[in-house]
């Protein structure tokens, strides 16, 4: 039986979700004027999460500081993140996405897999399917997505990035030569800036170059696997299933990027400590516990450090996990350089349940057991939002709830390219 696979992804997503509420509530549509999600206007701080189509011909771009996208289009309007309406939006598409595919593997915030393998007798055809769920999600939620048809992921994943908005595309094994070999080289999932560039100093300039060179080569310019790798998907190989439960997580991770450069033990202690008690959360609701903890930093100067340690007893604790960040950082930290992201990450796993006491039972650390379990149970009635430590409070740096959606999307997003790497 050939296989069917969808990929749906929401197009602008932040800048959608936001949009359709608007609308719901009968305001403006500002995917028809030039604006964004993210950053702060009156300061000019923060950096753009999504834009809309007619912020884009401005020359607005996702990732770039809000003072320099408001130097391209003065005129530009900014709306706060809401990570709250991200999750219920999100759930929503995901939802029915399943209401028609027996298999859905959601791999971030914004995208999913649709196993359609089978179904031809009850969807004879597919375009007709996903035009229906294209707009069932348009008609019942609001927004819109694109989707992507294929035999494999990859194909799916590049063809739903083809022309967008609101768009259906096939990219068969024979569509490549058509669709997708005259593509740059740097347009191949997974193929970075630095890859490209490689690529393109040997006389590789699109993905059909890469398709056609002798594999033997490619290894030679990149390296035996990720040669291989880039090699099989530049000719539509890739095999990897769709997954109706996610992967146990080999890790946890959380990270932020500030708004403004951290310059102070003080306030890096305040982000690690709420960085660590979101982290840690989300290990306790999988009952696990970690072995090794790590803190990365990346200062104004864009270089990235990091520095772990094992410890004995696997814990789950916020405090201890606290306190060895805190550890990490001042032996990573010169107290010199200006800081521009902090993170935290909890690995070497331990899922078994168990915990080795001590013949003395640590009251302290039992006591400290009871409060972070009454906590999470409080944001898991309430929401993630609705407790926060007051050490971590601090008012010219936001270390709010909008850490786990953040973390959230960028674990899942790195779940994906992990998945497609082995």
């Amino acid at each position: 039986m050939s296989r069917l696979i969808f990929h749906v992804d929401v197009n602008s997503a932040f800048l959608s979700w936001e949009a359709a509420r608007r609308v719901k509530e009968g305001g403006e549509d500002i995917r028809l004027i030039p604006s964004a999600i993210g950053g702060d206007r009156e300061k000019r701080t923060g950096v753009i999460l999504a834009k809309s189509i007619p912020a884009k011909k401005f020359g607005v771009k996702t990732g770039e500081p809000v003072g320099m996208a408001l130097r391209k289009c003065p005129e530009l309007f900014l709306a706060r993140p809401d990570f709250r309406l991200y999750e219920e939006s999100s759930r929503a598409f995901v939802a029915i996405c399943r209401e028609y595919a027996p298999v859905v593997e959601q791999v971030s915030i914004d995208e999913c897999f649709l196993d359609m393998s089978g179904t031809e007798r009850i969807y004879p055809d597919p375009m007709d399917i996903a035009l229906t769920i294209k707009n069932t999600i348009r008609d019942r939620l609001g927004f819109t997505v694109n989707v992507g048809i294929s035999v494999n992921k990859l194909l799916a994943k590049m063809a739903s990035d083809f022309e967008k908005p609101d768009r259906i595309h096939t990219l068969f094994p024979e569509e490549m030569a058509q669709k997708m070999w005259p593509l740059p080289v740097g347009e191949l999932y997974t193929v970075g800036a630095a890859t490209a560039e490689k690529l393109r100093r040997k006389h590789i300039n699109t993905i059909g170059d890469l398709a056609g060179a002798d594999v033997n080569r490619i290894k030679a310019i990149l390296g035996a696997k990720p040669g291989q790798h880039i090699h099989d998907y530049a000719n539509g190989i890739e095999d990897s299933p769709v997954l109706a439960e996610p992967e146990e997580a080999k890790g946890y991770s959380n990270s932020t990027t500030m708004s403004k450069d951290v310059v102070t033990p003080q306030s890096a202690y305040r982000i690690l400590l709420a960085l660590s008690d979101s982290v840690a959360a989300r290990m306790r609701m999988d009952g696990a516990k970690a072995y090794c903890v790590a803190v990365t930093i990346r200062d104004n100067t864009f270089k990235t450090r990091s520095h772990q340690r094992s410890i004995k007893e696997a814990t789950d604790v916020t405090n201890e996990i606290y306190a060895l960040c805190r550890q990490l950082f001042d032996e990573l930290w010169d107290k010199k350089t200006p800081l521009r992201l902090l993170g935290v990450s909890l690995t070497d796993i331990d899922r078994t349940g168990g915990s080795q006491l001590s013949f003395f039972a640590d009251e302290q650390k039992e006591r400290q057991q009871r409060l972070d379990r009454a906590a999470d149970a409080i944001r898991g009635k309430f929401g993630s939002g609705a407790l926060m430590r007051a050490s971590t409070y601090d008012p010219d740096i936001n270390v709010g709830r909008k850490h786990k959606a953040q973390a959230d999307l960028k674990n899942t997003k790195a779940m994906h390219k992990e998945q497609y790497k082995k």
